[in-house]
């Protein structure tokens, strides 16, 4: 009998699913909105529904399907499958997500922080096939790093070992990342965080050209406006993408002092603000390394299914 194997990679704003063949081949996909208000067992419930969805719609049999692996842009309890908390999906906290789906799904479930999901799909079927380590940074709702050491991916003690973009630099900042604390890297560099400011600066009376875009309301400001604007040349977009670039640069230059890894990939939306983010990011990381040796920056190679892939992988690298 076929096996099939079903990746889902769960984000701030989106749900995607991956069917994929016992070649650990991609089929199929599906994507479907993200709630930022759903409660744990809904929004686990309606997971379940989906994947039996496609199972049905496919007239595949449950006895066909050979795991499950779910990529959360959470801390996740890597020994007991519990989601700890959810920095974009601030309800689903404290949760046995793990034994929750296997017990309704009856196949084996593997879940992983999305970044380490992505991470695996980049480093055996994309930016990163051929290294020995490397470092997977997604940017975009959120932010975040996973880290390859010798081949395998590096967890930690409990499961959240890349969570570093939730490491603490402006302390006495105003702004309240969904990790709980002020003053993170995310806080500075995310597309979501990054409106927030902007947002701030509009309140306190600056202009910009961000609103002939959304029609004057600045709550409907996107990271994707900003891109509009930073091109078009506004002055307020320009210093936003300014500032992330600069905690970008120094993030980095952190986690490259910590593990000495010397290629970075990089995934997500903001992906798409190219050089204007990105070179002034390393600018700024080569202030501040003086070493000489070699250090790449990359962009992802997989595109929207990066995720899936990474999912999927999960089953067999965790």
């Amino acid at each position: 009998m076929i096996q099939y194997y079903i990746g889902i990679d769960v984000g701030g704003t989106k749900i995607a699913y991956g069917l994929f063949n016992n070649e650990r081949l991609l089929v199929k996909t599906w994507r479907q909105p993200a709630s930022k208000e759903a409660e744990c067992v809904p929004f686990f419930d309606d997971l379940i529904s989906q994947v039996q969805q496609i199972l049905e719609g496919l007239d595949l049999s449950p006895s066909q399907l050979g795991g499950v692996g779910v990529g959360m842009p959470s801390y996740i309890d890597q020994n007991q499958g519990r989601i700890i908390k959810t920095a974009n999906l601030n309800k689903i906290r404290d949760f046995d997500a793990r034994s929750y789906l296997q017990d309704r799904l009856q196949t084996r479930v593997v879940l992983g922080n999305d970044a380490n999901a992505a991470a695996l799909a980049e480093f055996y079927h994309g930016a990163g096939r051929g290294l020995q380590h490397m470092i997977y940074c997604p940017i975009s709702t959120g932010c975040s790093s996973a880290i390859i050491i010798n081949g395998k991916l590096f967890q930690g003690a409990y499961g959240w070992a890349g969570e570093s973009s939730h490491g603490i630099i402006t302390p006495d900042d105003n702004l309240l990342c969904g990790c709980g604390n002020r003053g993170c890297y995310m806080s500075h560099i995310s597309g979501s965080m990054i409106v927030k400011r902007i947002q701030a600066r509009i309140a306190q009376g600056e202009t910009t050209s961000m609103l002939d875009l959304v029609d004057g309301n600045p709550d409907k400001i996107t990271a994707e406006h900003l891109l509009v604007a930073a091109r078009a040349g506004d002055n307020l977009a320009l210093q936003a993408v300014d500032h992330m670039a600069f905690y970008l640069g120094l993030w980095l230059f952190n986690l490259y002092q910590t593990l000495n890894i010397p290629v970075f990939v990089f995934g997500g939306g903001l992906i798409n603000f190219g050089d204007m983010l990105f070179d002034k990011a390393k600018e700024i990381f080569n202030q501040y390394e003086n070493t000489g040796y070699p250090v790449e920056f990359r962009f992802a190679k997989l595109g929207a299914d990066t995720g899936t892939i990474g999912a999927m992988e999960l089953l067999f690298h965790t």
